[in-house]
């Protein structure tokens, strides 16, 4: 579940007009924060969106994968990493989906 503070500063990076980005070490890993809202897990290097029906329209081709070893599926973002604008909008688009 171990994580590089490199991956994680380029996640931040890729995601940085969603918001207020915060990073929070647990256990190996990192909890992900928009404006106060969790939305994501960092494990083992990967990227684990909360799974919102709003950010399942958006992804359209999901993969989901547990963040570890018990977790429930969330929505694995491996792909499209490198593409910073539609990071940025699924994380908006999962917030605002959570915050309501």
């Amino acid at each position: 579940m171990a994580c590089t503070q490199e991956f994680v500063d380029y996640v931040v990076e890729q995601i940085d007009s969603a918001g207020l980005i915060e990073g929070k070490k647990m256990f190996g890993g990192y909890s992900m924060y928009s404006d106060g809202q969790l939305f994501a897990l960092i494990c083992d290097n990967k990227l684990f969106i909360k799974p919102t029906e709003s950010g399942r329209v958006f992804i359209k081709d999901v993969v989901e994968a547990p963040a570890f070893k018990g977790a429930k599926l969330s929505f694995l973002i491996e792909d499209k990493l490198k593409d910073r604008e539609w990071l940025s909008e699924l994380v908006r688009i999962t917030r605002n989906e959570l915050h309501t």
